[in-house]
């Protein structure tokens, strides 16, 4: 499930590039690394086999290498790459992007002077950090996020860096009431959907769309995210030699959970697990951070059980009630948005859907096919076992539910009335028709409603038929 109108893969946003960002791209091995791990394998297969080819190649010397079933996939392969820039296409002959070769080499075999891969801090930490720590951090600092995105105040208010991002991205909005609180909207229910490594670069790529806003370089800001993508997990690096932009950079992905740096003036820093899987291609990996950790005696341990936190955990019955078997105050928030809870047990919380609740969901822009399938994605593994997954008429009645509150659905239009001779509202009714912008007429009480597309032209043309007479 991909957010509407809201880019979540970074595809989508390399591919809008122009070719001129991907030359300086390319001359960082640590982004050309990067963006060959976001391949599908497919495309890296093609990459690693004209990497070390220097000569043109044909296309249908490519096409031999797959069989009559795998050709469409190919294709895909090689438009994807051409897009990237990492091939050249003249003709029927593909050639590699030179830059991306001789950097990828480098990338591959440590070649090159350039420390795109990071410094290490020549002298330890004296206070040294600890995964366990690095990932309690990353935690913290993004579920905090996603706290305040659902409305609860378990967690401190993120920075205002971060609500400035949300708002932009149309993840939350200000309260209709007017105040200055925002609230979840249905792109923002649509993004606590999606796993932690969308989530995180669904929300990095609205940062790139912002530093473009405030004319930072966008060259430097990709390198900076690609390398982090490519550091050591509980490693620390010194910040020497990172640009202007990218030291600004930091501030604000220490608020993602991104990056870990003691103080602002720190001259180290530690990528947390979000940072480094940020290139594996891999989900699982990230979604290994968000996961219930508990403090003891001042230090981090994770849930005993963790095979049981990645299956579901939602029970829904014919009489609408939901029993869930958690103790996330995360899962708790955003069962809360669209359930009545009723008991809350030590690792248990039970509640019932009901009308007003659902309503509530509605008003905040969730809808009937968002909540269905977040129940459905999360149930329990004996629920699972039946086919629909969910009750049909629990599922039926939220879709009511919605339907009733979308029977009127207003339209911006103009409403042209006392025409004095049947004959000029009838030619008016009748060029309405056939623009296309005719809403709703009534030849009796010489009425008509017009979209507020078409009232400059029918505006204008009765005008002139009144004119004439």
């Amino acid at each position: 499930m991909s957010v509407d109108n809201f880019k979540t893969n970074v595809y989508e946003y390399l591919e809008t590039l122009p070719t001129i960002i991907f030359m300086r791209l390319f001359e960082k091995p640590s982004t050309c690394l990067a963006i060959f791990r976001l391949l599908p394998s497919l495309g890296r297969q093609i990459i690693m086999s004209l990497l070390y080819v220097e000569a043109p190649i044909s296309i249908d010397d490519i096409q031999s290498w797959v069989n009559k079933e795998g050709q469409k996939k190919l294709s895909e392969a090689l438009l994807k790459l051409s897009r990237l820039r990492m091939l050249d296409q003249n003709g029927d002959v593909l050639t590699m992007n030179e830059t991306f070769r001789r950097e990828f080499k480098n990338a591959l075999t440590g070649g090159g002077t350039q420390q795109s891969f990071g410094l290490p801090c020549p002298s330890p930490d004296k206070y040294a950090v600890e995964i366990g720590y690095l990932d309690h951090y990353a935690t913290t600092q993004w579920e905090s996020i996603l706290h305040y995105m659902v409305g609860t105040s378990l967690t401190k208010k993120p920075s205002r860096g971060v609500l400035n991002l949300l708002e932009r991205s149309k993840l939350m909005q200000r309260s209709s009431e007017g105040s200055d609180q925002l609230q979840i909207t249905n792109k923002g229910f649509q993004f606590l959907l999606q796993d932690v490594n969308t989530q995180v670069w669904a929300f990095l790529l609205q940062y790139l769309d912002m530093a473009e806003v405030l004319q930072m370089d966008l060259v430097e800001v990709l390198n900076f995210l690609f390398q982090l993508g490519s550091l050591e997990l509980g490693e620390n690096y010194s910040v020497e030699t990172l640009t202007q932009t990218q030291l600004q950079m930091l501030e604000d992905l220490r608020d993602y959970g991104i990056v870990y740096q003691r103080k602002k003036a720190s001259k180290r820093y530690y990528p947390t697990r979000l940072a480094t899987t940020l290139t594996s291609g891999n989900a699982a990996l990230a979604s290994t951070v968000i996961r219930h950790t508990s403090t003891v005696d001042g230090k981090v341990t994770k849930a005993a059980d963790d095979e049981a936190i990645d299956q579901g955990f939602v029970i829904l019955e014919t009489n609408y009630k939901l029993y869930a078997y958690t103790d996330s105050p995360l899962q708790i928030a955003v069962l809360n948005l669209f359930v009545q809870l009723q008991s809350r047990f030590k690792n248990m919380v039970t509640g019932i859907v009901t009308r007003d609740s659902v309503r509530n969901a509605l008003i905040k822009g969730i809808t009937a096919e968002q909540i269905i399938y977040y129940m459905q994605s999360h149930a329990h593994a004996q629920m699972r076992k039946k086919t629909p997954v969910l009750p049909l008429t629990v599922i039926d009645q939220i879709r009511l539910w919605e339907m009733e509150r979308n029977r009127l659905k207003p339209t911006a239009s103009y409403l042209y009335h006392e025409f004095n001779v049947q004959a000029d509202f009838d030619a008016a009714e009748k060029y309405a028709r056939d623009l296309g912008v005719l809403l709703w007429s009534n030849a009796s009480k010489r009425t008509m409603v017009i979209s507020e597309a078409g009232h400059d032209n029918v505006k204008g043309y009765v005008k002139r038929r009144l004119n004439r007479t």
